[in-house]
């Protein structure tokens, strides 16, 4: 009897140690903790999309470095879509309608989707931000026929070109990527600033990114704004010139977001919690200047954007050639995947975003806002992630406070109605 309990004791004191070596293992293929609770994915595997520009890297990385895997998630496919507006519907259908389940996205479009205003018949389907992806790294471009004029943030000068260009009885043209999305906004913000209202003395067209630089050089636009790598191109090309990246509108302001839609997240918590941690050690990863030639090259990659690593790799570390002798070295205004919380989705951002779509009127002037939100805006996950990875410094703030531009203009998130009022070019009364 004193044997077998004897036995059984070591019986279980072995198992015991299996079962810590284990959990040992997992801590370390797992670091910070993620799924303590013993409960791992629910899946193994999601459908995510990208649209073919840099900022899209964290997605490429936590494929191509078995980040996903990881975390227990090793059937990721991260897909490549055509436009936003394919990105979009194929939110809309979800992979169980052979569409997808999350996506590298337009930070306004999570808000846009989830309040149908760009679902066909106005169908909400609800999505949630997850994370942001990057600050910084857009740029706006312009034709090379202005290049004497090296057009900059003061589009004053460029507004007498368009003028004296429409006289002729020439259409005029500036080229985003999707209505109320942030290269609409930029460039829209960009030319009101100087006195050109983009709704009335030129025209704003949709061109999906990868198709920027060869409509550009068979002359359908005049300015355009998208991200890397096609500005970079637009230049090597010979084809037009930099004239500001984003950062020196609105310094270190949000782009693109990691969202999923929320039927998805609801369903399968623990799988978007891995996935959420795998992003965010991937940008974690793309922020490492001794990793920037290999995201360079990575991002380069056939399977992902497809171009050359040189139309890449020099504003990827820093360096912005503007193509009219202007160069500016590790410039304070390149894209950040983390440092700066630029991985932390701000409530307050999101409300600027919300609020310059109600002045170009894509939102009710009457819109909740901030009910809006709270629907969207998961940074409550983000935070969940963050302690399970171990990061340190995890804002208290759901706002990043006043934001100041290069005009002087000056976004108050307690106030802004204010700032809409202080806007001189817009459609809202």
């Amino acid at each position: 009897m004193d044997f077998d309990r004897s036995s059984t004791r070591r019986s279980l004191l072995k198992g015991a140690s299996a079962t810590l070596a284990l959990a040992a293992a997992a801590r370390t293929a797992l670091p910070g903790g993620a799924f303590a609770q013993g409960a791992g994915p629910e899946v193994k595997g999601a459908k995510l999309g990208f649209i073919a520009l840099t900022d899209a890297g964290p997605l490429f990385v936590a494929k191509e470095k078995g980040i996903f895997a990881k975390y227990g998630m090793p059937d990721v496919e991260v897909l490549k879509q055509a436009s936003w507006g394919t990105t979009r519907d194929n939110l809309v259908l979800g992979s169980e309608g052979n569409g997808i389940d999350g996506a590298h996205i337009l930070t306004p479009m999570p808000y846009l989707i989830s309040s149908g205003r760009v679902t066909q018949n106005n169908v909400p389907v609800p999505m949630y931000i997850m994370a942001r992806l990057n600050l910084n790294g857009q740029c706006i471009s312009v034709a090379k026929e202005y290049i004497d004029a090296k057009i900059g943030v003061d589009t004053k000068p460029f507004k007498a070109l368009l003028d004296a260009k429409k006289a002729a009885g020439k259409s005029v043209k500036a080229a985003m990527t999707f209505p109320g999305g942030t290269h609409d906004l930029w460039i829209r913000y960009w030319l009101a600033a100087g006195g050109i209202d983009p709704d009335k003395d030129i025209e704003t067209i949709v061109v999906p990114p990868a198709q920027m630089v060869a409509n550009m050089k068979v002359g359908t636009m005049d300015c355009f704004c998208v991200c890397e790598p096609w500005n970079e191109q637009l230049i090597h090309q010979g084809i037009g010139y930099t004239a500001l990246t984003t950062g020196e509108l609105w310094k270190d302001h949000p782009e693109k977001s990691f969202a999923m839609r929320s039927a998805w997240v609801d369903k399968y918590p623990n799988a978007a919690k891995a996935l959420l941690m795998a992003v965010m050690e991937a940008q974690q990863w793309c922020e490492k200047p001794e990793n920037k030639e290999e995201l360079a090259a990575i991002v380069s990659k056939r399977q992902w954007i497809n171009v050359p690593v040189a139309d890449v790799v020099d504003r990827m570390k820093g360096k912005f050639d503007y193509g009219t002798g202007r160069v500016v070295e590790n410039s304070p205004v390149a894209m950040k995947f983390w440092a700066d919380n630029a991985s932390y989705p701000y409530q307050s951002h999101d409300l600027w975003f919300i609020t310059e779509d109600i002045r170009w009127g894509k939102y009710d002037a009457n819109v909740d806002a901030k009910a809006l939100i709270a629907k969207v805006n998961r940074e409550d996950l983000w935070k969940d992630a963050a302690k399970a990875l171990g990061v340190s410094a995890i804002p208290t703030s759901t706002s990043r406070g006043k934001e100041t531009f290069f005009d002087g203009k000056v976004f108050d998130p307690a106030d802004p109605a204010a700032y809409l009022s202080s806007l001189g070019i817009k459609k809202v009364a």
